[in-house]
């Protein structure tokens, strides 16, 4: 089949909030650092081509910065028009450099991650392949693990009937947040949750950067004894030698990256060896353009991959990896989209639907604040 030139005609982009069913606290609210997460933001891209092709894609931000995602995208979004939707690589230095006076990370790139995603998203489609199979898939599920049953605003019977719940429906693993500024209530969560849960199903705790250096190599020793899979965000994000130390310290794997913004945060943490797990966010870093230069980075370094939130995307991305990563369950999005992923022996199915294999839901439109359509 040979080629035919085609040209972006106009990029829709929307502002939505989805209302979270109750708020969710985490270890910063505990530690008096953020209010309990009452809703998410989301930037929606969605792209049409002059030969009737489309694509769509997100971007998200919890308790802040949705409205600045929203209105940069829609400073920077008309240098795509016009283009070739299949020159990603050209499209997203095109559209850095027209929003580089405010830098290259955080809401920057960010808002041009919804954009990308949608070029990705399109180019699958035109090819009538899911996402990882355009990508090179090395595989057709991952393994996956639940974290929405487990934030600290529930109770432990909560968390424990959320657990049960989470392994019926065919998740793999566990992951609970941890973080209290009593050690002893993080302590006893994890006891419950393991006897709950049995010794055979994976167990990860998230500490959501609230420990110091101290803290986190005492805490650390003490949850050896729980075989779990890792120990997430124990530090600051940003400490890379801090959770260099500690990931030599410990037998038990220390997980971090979610919060960085960029590949080159990433590449420091890489250099560092600050991790044996490494959880990149497509949205954060820039969106999957960005996302596959650190699967290559972290590739080479042996490092293990677990990206952060949004299973849509990340499914397809993490079904790339050369090595066994995990995907993290989180049912807060269901609302946005018709379809539904499906999870089976502890594995997340990669689906067989063109593109991200997600349209969005009449809801979606309905809690959409703002739009715009961009065209020439």
């Amino acid at each position: 089949m040979t080629y035919t030139p085609d040209a972006i005609r106009a990029i829709r982009l929307s502002a939505l909030r989805l209302p979270l069913a109750t708020p969710i606290s985490d270890a910063k609210v505990f530690t008096g650092r953020q209010k309990p997460m009452t809703e998410v933001a989301f930037l929606v891209a969605e792209i049409e081509t002059e030969q009737g092709f489309s694509g769509h894609g997100f971007s998200y931000s919890k308790r802040a910065g949705g409205p600045a995602q929203y209105a940069h995208a829609k400073e920077v979004a008309g240098v795509a028009i016009g283009e070739d939707p299949y020159d990603i690589q050209k499209l997203y230095t095109k559209l850095l450099w027209a929003g580089a006076s405010v830098g290259r990370s955080g809401v920057a790139t960010q808002a041009l991650a919804a954009i990308d995603i949608a070029l990705y998203d399109l180019k699958a489609k035109r090819a009538g392949l899911p996402l990882s199979k355009l990508l090179g898939a090395h595989r057709d599920s991952v393994r996956t693990y639940n974290t929405s049953g487990g934030f600290l605003n529930a109770s432990i019977d909560e968390v424990r009937e959320r657990a049960t719940q989470s392994i019926e429906e065919g998740i793999g693993g566990i992951k609970i947040k941890v973080g209290l500024p009593d050690a002893a209530e993080d302590l006893r969560r994890v006891r419950a949750v393991r006897e709950h849960i049995g010794d055979a199903v994976p167990l990860m705790v998230d500490a959501n950067q609230q420990w110091d250096r101290a803290t986190a190599l005492r805490m650390g020793r003490r949850l050896e004894e729980f075989d779990l899979v890792w120990i997430e965000e124990p530090l600051d994000a940003y400490d890379a030698e801090g959770h260099a130390d500690l990931a030599r310290a410990l037998d038990t794997p220390v997980a971090t990256g979610e919060m960085l913004a960029s590949v080159a945060e990433h590449e420091r943490l890489i250099r560092a060896r600050a991790c044996d797990i490494i959880q990149p966010d497509a949205p954060r870093v820039g969106g999957i353009t960005q996302f596959l230069r650190l699967m290559t980075l972290a590739d080479e370094a042996g490092l293990d991959l677990a990206p952060h939130f949004a299973m849509e995307i990340h499914l397809h991305l993490a079904a790339c990896y050369p090595r066994e990563p995990w995907v993290e369950h989180f049912d807060w999005l269901d609302p946005l989209f018709e379809e539904r992923l499906e999870t089976r022996d502890g594995r997340m199915v990669v689906p067989d639907r063109p593109g991200l294999g997600f349209t969005f839901s009449e809801q979606a439109r309905a809690w959409t604040t703002d739009a715009v359509t961009i065209s020439a």
